[in-house]
């Protein structure tokens, strides 16, 4: 639990240094004073600039650390080198619906947990796929392979990313809104 915590804040400082550094580039890029923004005399240009740029910054900071998130998170162990029938065939499958797909081999892993699967990552070659340790005893090879096949169809049609553009433009108008 506290190690959540902690990389919970961990991730939050650091979303908020690269904010920082971000809206620090745009103002001297663009000669915009973001200090002004919320006065009397405000200009509703730059508080739009100022929303895309901590909406968007936010999101893809979050795609962009989504693995290492996940696995941490969710207690993921990755099979790097099979150890077992079970991982060689997770592996195995993996592959091949990766390569009917077109796409570049995912990392792979197993986590504890109920019968659930995931696919993460910041592009369609730099992805993971975890399914749970409840999916595998609750489900047959064939069944186990369809979950897999849908997770691959969520990286080779970015799904990450188009949800990330989504949550950035979600993100923008929360911060204008508000």
């Amino acid at each position: 639990m506290l190690k959540r915590i902690g990389f919970f804040l961990l991730t939050n400082l650091a979303i908020l240094i690269v904010l920082s550094i971000v809206l620090n580039i745009v103002s001297a890029v663009f000669g915009i004073n973001f200090g002004n923004i919320a006065g009397a005399n405000q200009n509703m240009g730059s508080l739009l600039v100022f929303a895309a740029v901590v909406g968007f910054t936010g999101s893809l900071i979050s795609l962009f650390m989504s693995k290492t998130i996940a696995k941490h998170t969710m207690g993921v162990q990755m099979i790097t080198q099979p150890t077992n029938k079970l991982q060689a065939w997770l592996l195995e499958t993996v592959h091949s619906h990766t390569q009917k797909a077109g796409i570049g081999m995912p990392e792979v892993g197993i986590y504890e947990g109920e019968a659930n699967a995931f696919a993460t990552g910041a592009s369609r070659n730099n992805a993971m796929v975890a399914v749970s340790t409840g999916l595998l005893s609750s489900m047959n090879k064939e069944e186990v392979e369809a979950v897999l096949a849908h997770e691959i169809a969520h990286v080779a049609n970015g799904d990450m990313v188009t949800l990330t553009l989504i949550q950035g433009v979600t993100n923008t108008f929360v911060v204008f809104l508000s």
